[in-house]
């Protein structure tokens, strides 16, 4: 019996990822790697619009700045909370629920009629932020040859070194031309686009075995990984403390003209692609 629907609308059996070739393999990498770029660029340029909320809302700088912090804190609830209780979701589903999310959440923040919806929206927004992360990233591992694990991962977490350089300032630029929900929209468009790259070409992760909450967070009870996490949280946790107001500093205490913070963006990004690149060649290694 044929089917009524259209030929590009037909749902076609996905392939296991044994079944994919090289080509196919690095083009799933890139699809994932392209929503490791929108939640990038989502992350960082809050930072460089800072002084438009503040005028649009009529509130100051710092009270702007907790949407930043409303962004982290649904990073911080979403990504041990996901990543516990979907242990047994197929991988390929889940980073399609996790892209929704952040499209929905960068989607609200566009239509955010008061400073209290952009709350709630950037909190929205930054729930699957870790979660994806995560189960891009060893989906990643999993499809690569053993000795190329270090650089699939990094091949994924470039995706955000990108963004510092190239998304970042886009949507920073786009914001200051037709307003600061622009830039969420851009945002909210590579999430979309995600989608579609992801439901077309991500195969089933057949070498990903289902797991339970217990055993996920089995691993807390080893002290290597709390040492982990404690690097990872003074480390992050010092960058944003800095990159949270680069554009006031900049502007307000080093002088500098607005218009080049662009300019502080890509330097910065530049620098962590760099960073990227060798330590996803020093991990194989």
């Amino acid at each position: 019996m044929h089917s009524s629907k259209p030929k590009f609308l037909q749902r076609r059996p996905r392939p296991r990822q044994t079944e994919i070739s090289e080509k196919r393999r690095l083009i799933v990498m890139l699809a994932m790697s392209l929503g490791a770029f929108g939640i990038g660029t989502t992350e960082f340029v809050s930072m460089g619009l800072l002084s438009m909320i503040a005028e649009d809302f009529q509130i100051t700088e710092d009270t702007a700045g907790v949407i930043i912090t409303s962004y982290a804190l649904g990073v911080v609830v979403g990504a041990p909370l996901i990543t516990a209780l979907t242990g047994r979701i197929p991988r390929r589903r889940l980073l399609l629920i996790l892209m929704a999310a952040f499209t929905i959440g960068n989607g609200l923040s566009v239509f955010a009629s008061d400073y209290e919806v952009l709350l709630i929206a950037r909190f929205i927004a930054g729930l699957p932020h870790g979660a994806y992360f995560s189960v891009a990233g060893l989906s990643a591992a999993s499809m690569a040859p053993i000795a190329q694990r270090g650089r699939a991962v990094a091949f994924i977490s470039m995706g955000l070194s990108v963004a510092t350089v190239v998304g970042v300032p886009a949507a920073q630029a786009l914001g200051a031309a037709l307003g600061w929900p622009a830039a969420y929209a851009l945002v909210a468009l590579i999430g979309l686009t995600t989608i579609g790259a992801l439901w077309f070409l991500m195969p089933h992760m057949t070498k990903m075995r289902p797991t339970n909450p217990a055993t996920e967070l089995g691993a807390l009870k080893r002290s290597q990984v709390w040492l982990t996490l404690a690097m990872g949280t003074v480390g992050f946790g010092g960058m944003f403390a800095v990159y949270t107001y680069i554009s006031w500093t900049m502007t307000e205490r080093a002088g500098l003209n607005p218009s080049l913070i662009w300019l502080v963006l890509m330097v910065y990004g530049i620098g962590s692609v760099a960073g990227n690149w060798f330590g996803g060649r020093l991990a194989d290694r």
